[in-house]
């Protein structure tokens, strides 16, 4: 009995390093799966952001906007708020992709200021919902991206990926001023689900002052949140957006929530009158 045990723990142990084999490989074809390329993830954010833009132009929410501005000290000197039907209008002509925003009041801005100083502008910001524009492929080869590895958000692993506008290229963005417009050379982060593409939240600024037009700094960050489930996908719309901007002597910021999310379709129906 004695020398059957001996010779069965050598054999054991073959079984052991085996199965401890097995499962190296087993968690090192899972972590292959989770961290995919960059080419690849920037692949599959494409093709997800271009899916997601013709759910995004079938639904409406409700906008709460608040605009702020701020003196020399910090503290505000003014601000307003204000509630909007919000929904985005794609068109897409002669293979030039157009989004606009439409905004239909539901509270009236309310703005209080500060009754020493008067005619204190606010900011308006536009577009900022569809910052996800940087990867959709009509505008993806405007940008170089640099995988910056993961992230653990409330306890989900995301890819970071760092994105810089390529100067004359495609930008999604633009400064208005004095009715013309300066593309903006947006960098920032993403925040990308790697096996959905899923972008839950993004983080972009000028990625150099633009002080020859007044503009020192400007700064945002969009998060994004579940609100339809389809047969196949979970779909991320804007939950809230933030954004900063800053010149030599002025300060503001605008904080945009979006709730409520519904579909909705337009059908429509001609008819031919018959001639007498």
């Amino acid at each position: 009995m004695r020398h059957r045990i001996e010779s069965l723990l050598p054999r054991r142990r073959r079984f052991l390093a085996a199965a401890f084999l097995c499962f190296l490989l087993s968690a090192a074809g899972q972590a292959q799966t989770r961290t995919p390329s960059l080419d690849d993830l920037l692949a599959r954010t494409s093709k997800y952001v271009a899916g997601f833009l013709d759910q995004f132009s079938s639904v409406k929410c409700t906008e709460h906007v608040l605009q702020e501005k701020f003196g020399e000290n910090g503290k505000v000197e003014r601000k307003a708020d204000a509630t909007f039907d919000y929904l985005v209008i794609l068109t897409n002509a002669g293979g030039e992709l157009s989004l606009d925003e439409s905004r239909l009041a539901v509270k009236e801005a309310k703005a209080e200021r500060n009754p020493v100083k008067k005619n204190i502008s606010l900011l308006v910001s536009n577009g900022f919902a569809t910052l996800f524009l940087v990867f959709h492929p009509y505008y993806q080869a405007g940008f170089d991206f640099t995988d910056q590895g993961e992230d653990l958000v409330e306890g989900r692993p995301l890819k970071k990926i760092h994105f810089q506008h390529v100067r004359g290229m495609r930008t999604p963005t633009a400064l208005l001023l004095r009715d013309k417009e300066y593309p903006l050379e947006l960098a920032g982060t993403a925040w990308v689900e790697p096996e959905t593409g899923v972008i839950v939240r993004m983080s972009a600024g000028i990625g150099a002052g633009m002080e020859d037009v007044g503009l020192r700094a400007l700064r945002s960050e969009v998060e994004y949140a579940p609100a339809f489930q389809d047969t196949a996908k979970l779909w991320w719309f804007p939950r809230l957006a933030t954004i900063e901007v800053e010149t030599p002597r002025q300060h503001w910021r605008n904080t945009h929530h979006f709730t409520d999310y519904k579909r909705f379709s337009v059908s429509t129906e001609e008819t031919v009158a018959s001639q007498p």
